[in-house]
């Protein structure tokens, strides 16, 4: 624990942020478990598709989304309205790179993403008020760390640095995978390009690159928790895409793996 604390901020003493600490890794892990035994989100295309869903309410999947993720850009953007973030050097960064990730998701779904059926109006909801409440909890977390001594070692600038690799290799393969198919094509292909030679998720890897950049930024407990919570859900995504396409195509080679090069 001693080490720990070289890295990380003081745990705050609030109540609310204990939980949600627990909370976030809880169902992050049983998020990733869920993935990986085949439990998919019904915003997936392998999800189960089993039961009858005809009478839950369905929109078009590019506005599910766009709503998905507007909330936490705009919780992003509103702590800039607020004087302890606005002039605290590590707070203002927090809040720009979680403003450009959220920026870059609403951009992805308007101009990048190519969808082809609907979404559930309730996976929408859960959906955004994910990414919104976890959002907020991390941006709370480091205004409680105002005042408080910085840890020993300052990760901000290797932060940086892995934050801009994950969003620009996430945004390079979602690109990719918007080109895989022409407008008037609805079958799934074989992504290839990039990384895609070596793991069928490699958006998703980078994205993990991504939030832990955000982690080394921040400092906070929370935000460590919220990044290996995303690479537990990611990793258990990875799994079930990989063998997704395992079951399509014949043709699909087994030395390409779900999510790290080489080793899964």
């Amino acid at each position: 624990m001693a080490v720990l604390m070289d890295f990380v901020f003081p745990a705050p003493p609030s109540w609310l942020m204990t939980a949600m600490t627990v909370i976030t890794a809880t169902f992050s892990v049983i998020g990733g478990i869920s993935e990986a035994s085949g439990k998919n989100g019904q915003y997936s295309k392998f999800w189960n598709a089993g039961g009858d869903i005809r009478r839950k309410t369905k929109i078009p999947s590019r506005v599910g989304m766009f709503f998905a993720y507007s909330p936490a850009l705009a919780a992003a953007l509103v702590s800039f309205a607020i004087p302890a973030f606005s002039f605290a050097g590590r707070s203002r960064l927090v809040g720009t790179v979680l403003g450009i990730h959220f920026f870059k998701r609403v951009f992805e779904v308007l101009f990048i993403h190519h969808y082809s059926g609907q979404i559930m109006l309730n996976d929408t909801i859960v959906i955004s008020m994910g990414y919104f409440i976890n959002t907020v909890c991390l941006l709370y977390a480091q205004y409680l760390t105002h005042g408080t001594p910085e840890p020993s070692f300052d990760l901000k600038n290797a932060g940086i640095v892995l934050f801009i690799v994950g969003i620009t290799g996430n945004f390079y393969h979602h690109w990719l995978l918007s080109k895989l198919r022409r407008k008037d094509e609805k079958e799934y292909k074989i992504p290839s390009g990039g990384l895609f030679g070596l793991v069928i998720c490699p958006h998703y890897l980078f994205e993990i690159i991504g939030f832990f950049g955000i982690a080394l930024i921040s400092q906070t407990l929370y935000s460590f928790t919220w990044a290996f919570g995303t690479m537990l859900y990611l990793g258990g995504r990875s799994y079930a895409t990989r063998k997704w396409y395992l079951s399509k195509f014949e043709n699909f080679s087994r030395d390409v793996k779900a999510v790290v090069p080489y080793v899964f």
